[in-house]
């Protein structure tokens, strides 16, 4: 039987996969989980020695399948981000295009929520270069004021009714269709 277990570079990636929302969408699935999400703190911290720490840590709980989410940020390419964290076997290493926040654009019924407007459909999310910054600039020029830090985001986001369902189902939103596709599939071994 699958069992995941989850590492992720920062709090906003860990927020998102601690929420009611995520643990549904695997309970639905029935998949199995390690609750404990490991923040490596940085996409620094994503490299072989941390990885095999942290996954010792999640096989002890009984994760058989390990899933590392991440930014791409400054690399070149995906490829090169994978290169260098080198998942080891049975880790599926899952590089969001520049960063997580881009998910929030994706998710059109959310983020309208949040900035209290109907604003237009984000195109290519995945292609804004600090999503982060552009929420935060749509939400002073539309509700007077912003915000102040990621984490903050990330919780208001999933009060607004974040979906990862409906960020993957965005044409131009890859790496969260790739994520979602992924654990399905992970959900379809027996």
């Amino acid at each position: 039987m699958v069992k995941l277990g989850f590492i992720v570079e920062g709090d906003t990636e860990k927020i998102l996969l601690e929420s009611d929302n995520f643990k549904l969408f695997l309970t639905e699935l029935q998949l199995d989980y390690v609750p404990e999400i490991i923040n490596a703190c940085g996409n620094g911290n994503l490299l072989p020695h941390n990885i095999e720490k942290f996954s010792v840590m999640l096989k002890n709980k009984g994760a058989t399948h390990i899933i590392i989410l991440t930014d791409l940020d400054e690399d070149t390419c995906v490829t090169f981000t994978k290169e260098r964290i080198n998942p080891p076997e049975n880790h599926l290493c899952v590089v969001t295009r520049k960063r997580i926040e881009a998910w929030f654009l994706a998710d059109t019924s959310a983020l309208r929520n949040f900035i209290e407007n109907n604003i237009p459909e984000c195109e290519f999310p995945e292609l804004i270069n600090d999503p982060y910054e552009e929420i935060r600039q749509m939400r002073i020029l539309h509700h007077g004021r912003g915000f102040n830090n990621k984490r903050k985001l990330a919780n208001s986001m999933l009060q607004c009714g974040f979906s990862f369902k409906r960020a993957a189902s965005h044409g131009n939103c890859s790496s969260a269709n790739y994520f979602i596709n992924k654990i399905i599939q992970l959900s379809q071994i027996k």
